[in-house]
C-alpha cells in the first residue's frame, strides 16, 4: 500500500503481463506521465522499486511552472492544501553584504512563487489522483532492471518483486528511473558527462528565533538581521558565500532543511575531519544555526549527494523513450530538476497520446519518429537550462570552493575547508554591482520558476471540484 493507504498499489503481477504504456520509475516524471496518459484513456503501469514514496532529502521545490500544471490537472486546491511553505525570493550573503538574485513575486503568473512540499506528499497527490483512473496501475517493491526485445524494437521489461521475477510487454517503455537509469545501462547508452565542481551534503536542522543569536551572545546585531534575511525566517531561499564554503538555506515550516557545498570528491575528507569540528564550522560560518549544531551526532544524520550534470545525445529508441533525470541529471543550482522532469512529462504526454491510442486500439508498432519529436520539443531547453547552471558553478561556486582563506578568515583544518589548489583566488567571487543584481534578478527568477518553453496539459482533465 502506497504511505497513507489512500489508493489501491499492486505489489505483484503475473509471470507475464502486458500493457500499452510501461514506466520504470515512479519519482515526479513517471507519476506525472502515468497520471496523465491514464487521464487520456491509455493503459499504464508505473513500477516503483521502492515500497513507498519516503526518501529523506529528494527535491521538494515546486515552482510556478509545475504549479501552473497541477492547476490545469484541477489539482491545485488538494495541492494546497499539503502542508507548504510559499517561497517568493532568492538571496544571496558575502562578506557581509545581502544581495537578492531572485524576486518570483514579480513574474506575471498566477503563482508567483517556489511552493516547498514533501515530495512523498507530491507523488502521494499524482498517485492518488491516477488511481481514479481505471487505466492506471501502479506496482510498488518492483524494479525494472532489464528490457525485452523483440524485432529490433524494445516490447516491455523484466522486472522484480517480492514474488519474482516478471515480463511485462509494452507498446511503449518509458525510463523515467533516474540519473543512475538501470535501464539505461540494460540498452548500452551513456549520457555525455559536463562535470560538476562541487558534491553536496544535506541535512536539516530545528527552526527557532533568529534573535536567540544575539540574546545568547553568539553574534552581533548586524549577524542577527542577517540571520533573519537570510537564515530562511522569512520566506527567502538564502545562500551563504564565504572563501572555500558555500551554504545553501532552505526555509521549511519546522525547520531548515541546508545544504552544505563542498569540493568535488572532497566528502572523504570532510568526514575524517569529524563531526564535531564540522558543527564548529556550521556555527563560525552561520552563527544563527550555533544553537542547534548538535542536532547533528554524526554524519548519518547527512546525507551526501554526488552532484552530476549530464545528457543524453539520443533520448530515444524503438520503443524506448528516457525522461527525466534518466535523459538528463541537472545541477542543484535552481532546484529545477524536478520542474525539468514535469515539463518533459507533460510535452512527452501531449506528443503521445494520440499514437498511443491507435497502437492501442489497432497494435501498429508506435512510430519511432514520435519519440524523436519529444527530444526535439524538450531538447533546447534542458541544454540552455544546463548551460545556466554550468555557468552558475564555474563563475560563482568553483571560485567560492576553491577559494584560499584571506587573512583572519576560515583556515584549512576546519571541517569542509579543503586545501586551496595552488594559485586559488583569496576570497569568493565578488558581487556584481547592485545594479546589475536588480536587473537580472527578474529575469533568473523566470528562468528559474518557469523555464524555457515552459509546457501546458492539453490532454482534456475534469474541471475541480469547489470546495
Amino acid at each position: 500500500m502506497g504511505r497513507r493507504g489512500a489508493l489501491t498499489i499492486s505489489n505483484s503481477g503475473s509471470a507475464t503481463s502486458s500493457t500499452t504504456a510501461c514506466i520504470a520509475g515512479g519519482g515526479p516524471a513517471g507519476m506525472m506521465l502515468g497520471l496523465l496518459l491514464a487521464r487520456a484513456g491509455i493503459n499504464v503501469v508505473v513500477l516503483e522499486k521502492h515500497g513507498d514514496f519516503l526518501r529523506d532529502f529528494r527535491g521538494d521545490t515546486v515552482h510556478p511552472s509545475t504549479l501552473e500544471i497541477l492547476d490545469e490537472l484541477g489539482l491545485s486546491t488538494r495541492f494546497h492544501e499539503l502542508p507548504h511553505q510559499k517561497v517568493t525570493r532568492a538571496r544571496a550573503i558575502q562578506g557581509g553584504r545581502t544581495m537578492r538574485t531572485a524576486d518570483f513575486s514579480t513574474l506575471k503568473v498566477r503563482y508567483p512563487y517556489v511552493a516547498m512540499v514533501p515530495q512523498w506528499d507530491f507523488l502521494d497527490l499524482l498517485a492518488t489522483e491516477a488511481s481514479r483512473s481505471p487505466h492506471f496501475q501502479l506496482r510498488m517493491n518492483a524494479e525494472a532492471y532489464d528490457v525485452l526485445r523483440a524485432d529490433g524494437r524494445i516490447v516491455g521489461v523484466r522486472y522484480h518483486d517480492r514474488d519474482g521475477d516478471h515480463d511485462l510487454t509494452a507498446a511503449l517503455t518509458v525510463a523515467a528511473d533516474g540519473r543512475h537509469s538501470t535501464l539505461r545501462a540494460a540498452v548500452g547508452l551513456s549520457p555525455r558527462d559536463f562535470g560538476a565542481p562541487m558534491d553536496v551534503v544535506w541535512f536539516r536542522l530545528s527552526r527557532g528565533d533568529a534573535g536567540t543569536a544575539m540574546e545568547r551572545g553568539r553574534g552581533t546585531e548586524r549577524e542577527v538581521r542577517e540571520a533573519r534575511e537570510g537564515s530562511g525566517e522569512d520566506d527567502a531561499l538564502a545562500m551563504r558565500l564565504g572563501p572555500g564554503y558555500a551554504i545553501v538555506v532552505i526555509p521549511r515550516p519546522t525547520h531548515w532543511q541546508v545544504a552544505y557545498l563542498i569540493r568535488k570528491g572532497g566528502y572523504d575528507e570532510l568526514r575524517a575531519t569529524g563531526i564535531q569540528a564540522f558543527r564548529d564550522r556550521l556555527a563560525r560560518v552561520a552563527p544563527f544555526l550555533a544553537d542547534r549544531v548538535t542536532e547533528l551526532t554524526s554524519f548519518d544524520d547527512a546525507r551526501f549527494l554526488q552532484v552530476r550534470v549530464d545528457r543524453l545525445r539520443r533520448w530515444h529508441l524503438p520503443g524506448l523513450l528516457f525522461i527525466g533525470d534518466a535523459a538528463h541529471a541537472m545541477s542543484p543550482v535552481g532546484g529545477v530538476g524536478i520542474n525539468l522532469a514535469i515539463q518533459d512529462a507533460v510535452a512527452a504526454a501531449n506528443l503521445l497520446a494520440g499514437p498511443l491510442l491507435r497502437t492501442q486500439r489497432t497494435g501498429v508498432p508506435l512510430p519511432e519518429a514520435v519519440l524523436a519529436a519529444v527530444q526535439r520539443r524538450r531538447g533546447l531547453p534542458t541544454a540552455a537550462t544546463q548551460l545556466f547552471q554550468r555557468a552558475i558553478s564555474r563563475v560563482v561556486i568553483r571560485r567560492t570552493l576553491s577559494a584560499a582563506p584571506a587573512g583572519g578568515e576560515e583556515t584549512e583544518g576546519a571541517a569542509g575547508v579543503q586545501a586551496p589548489a595552488a594559485g586559488a583566488p583569496t576570497g569568493p567571487a565578488p558581487f556584481p554591482p547592485e545594479w546589475l543584481l536588480r536587473l537580472v534578478a527578474g529575469w533568473f527568477a523566470r528562468l528559474i520558476g518557469i523555464g524555457l518553453r515552459p509546457e501546458h496539459v492539453q490532454i482534456r482533465t475534469p474541471p475541480e471540484p469547489d470546495r
